[in-house]
């Protein structure tokens, strides 16, 4: 009897405590899943702290800190949503880990809209719409509101579906969708839509183009060569220098520009100065890091570490100059219309590229990791050199685009490169000499047969990009804009019928 009581209680404790393990472990699951949105919700609520100081005692004071809570949203998307632009490529390579490249695009992506984002912000508050044909401030500030909610609300819902769609789109798209809601299509200033959609369609052209371009470079001058360790020896600081040189030129323009008055020229005269110093001070670090590897590609990951950081660094500051704009643009028009009540020219004051900086970065840190591995992985094979030319093209172009005030599609940009490595790849692998004659003289060495001629069948079933992302990414680039438009539209008619 004693026995069969030990059998009948044991199974039974049994039983109960893998109850007890379960309800614990489904509490842990259910906080992870929240911790998140929670601290999403936090940083809302500080935002709207943050910003009630800033207009308590003024008119409308409501109106900004609603505005600054649904910016500080948006932002956190954008970050959400862009984040593959910052690191996809180098995590994708294994060049640097999740929790390194979250941390090294947070801190940049704050500088750069801290230091260089008035630009492009201010083609978004001013530039899009007419608001002289609008004329009623409120109707002016409701139709921002709008704008901003629709681009936000399209963009959680895309990053919900792990679908990365271009944000500038979305918050162009929204602020075209309520202009003409509030005043028809004269509201909407369709010379400037047209240069924007010209450089959609532009942008990532050139950052294939530039990518292209920087991996012909690499393989001309290192991977296809007898000494490809030595060859690495002599280039790899060059690299490192021309983005040094491209960082400085370009701070010392659009980041100390906003202090004092610094020409092209001498902003040139920086960069070159910087970049010839990083290089000669980056030859040492490389040789010593060459030391001891073996002759063959795998070991030029090794080397090709420092300058895709920097890539990584550069190109999240670029971002943060260019799409704090999406989220900070509406908010500076809503803020100076309350303010003023007149529409008008926009100023961008500090503490609204603050709250952008950090709304991106957040956004990044918290929800970023689920879209990193969908361009960093699945449209082309990236190793660190060739995530190297994405990073350092994207950033590059972007940066181009920030210092003209133009607000372009970083994703439109990453992707593009991407495509350009991968498509590059597959034209060089057909066409290229020096790559014939490394594998005939590799052959040669080590007594390999060679194919007696080149099957054409086969480079056409091994292709390196897949076809299959490149019509659903346009798809979904196309009718981001028209999305974002129609649901500004209905949001705007449903404001206005409720506030004005």
């Amino acid at each position: 009897m004693g026995t069969r009581r030990s059998r009948l209680t044991k199974p039974t404790l049994d039983k109960d405590l893998e109850k007890f393990s379960s309800v614990e472990e489904a509490a842990r699951q259910m906080s992870r899943r929240l911790a998140a949105p929670g601290t999403g919700l936090l940083f809302l609520i500080v935002v709207a702290l943050f910003a009630s100081a800033y207009a308590s005692g003024q008119p409308g004071s409501l109106v900004v800190i609603g505005a600054a809570a649904l910016a500080a949203y948006m932002a956190m998307n954008i970050g959400a949503n862009d984040v593959t632009n910052n690191i996809g490529a180098a995590v994708g390579a294994r060049a640097m880990t999740m929790g390194f490249g979250l941390a090294l695009a947070a801190v940049f992506e704050v500088a750069g809209a801290v230091i260089a984002g008035r630009g492009v912000a201010d083609t978004i508050a001013n530039d899009i719409m007419h608001s002289s044909a609008i004329g009623d401030p409120s109707t002016l500030i409701w139709a921002m509101m709008a704008a901003l909610l629709s681009a936000a609300v399209l963009i959680n819902v895309a990053t919900w579906l792990g679908a990365p769609i271009s944000t500038t789109h979305s918050i162009v798209g929204g602020v075209m969708g309520a202009s003409i809601a509030a005043a028809g299509l004269d509201a909407v200033n369709w010379a400037t839509i047209g240069s924007i959609t010209a450089s959609w369609v532009m942008s990532p052209l050139l950052g294939a183009l530039i990518a292209a371009g920087f991996l012909y470079l690499l393989k001309e001058l290192i991977i296809y060569r007898e000494n490809k360790i030595e060859a690495a020896r002599r280039w790899v600081p060059v690299l490192i220098g021309i983005m040094a040189g491209t960082f400085t030129s370009y701070l010392a323009l659009i980041g100390l520009g906003l202090l004092v008055e610094v020409s092209v020229p001498t902003a040139t005269g920086l960069g070159l100065v910087c970049g010839v110093v990083a290089w000669r001070a980056l030859i040492p670090v490389i040789r010593r890091q060459a030391e001891g590897l073996e002759n063959r590609n795998q070991s030029l990951r090794k080397l090709f570490r420092i300058p895709l950081v920097f890539a990584a660094a550069l190109l999240s500051f670029a971002h943060g100059a260019n799409d704090v704009s999406n989220a900070i643009g509406p908010l500076a028009a809503i803020v100076s219309t309350v303010q003023s009540q007149a529409s008008g020219n926009v100023e961008i004051p500090f503490w609204e590229l603050v709250i952008g900086g950090l709304g991106i970065s957040l956004g990044l840190l918290l929800f970023g990791p689920r879209l990193v591995k969908l361009v960093g992985a699945e449209i082309t094979r990236l190793n660190p050199m060739r995530a190297y030319c994405v990073s350092l093209s994207t950033a590059l172009t972007v940066i181009v685009a920030s210092w003209v005030g133009m607000p372009v599609s970083s994703t439109h940009i990453a992707v593009g490169a991407v495509f350009g490595v991968g498509f590059f790849r597959e034209w060089y692998t057909r066409n290229s000499r020096r790559r014939l004659e490394y594998i005939r003289a590799q052959s040669a060495k080590f007594d390999i047969d060679e194919p007696a001629e080149r099957n054409d069948n086969e480079l056409n079933r091994r292709r390196l990009v897949r076809r299959s992302h490149f019509m659903s990414i346009i798809a979904a680039w196309m009718i981001t804009l028209p999305v974002a438009a129609t649901l500004a539209a209905i949001f705007a008619t449903i404001l206005f019928a409720i506030f004005r």
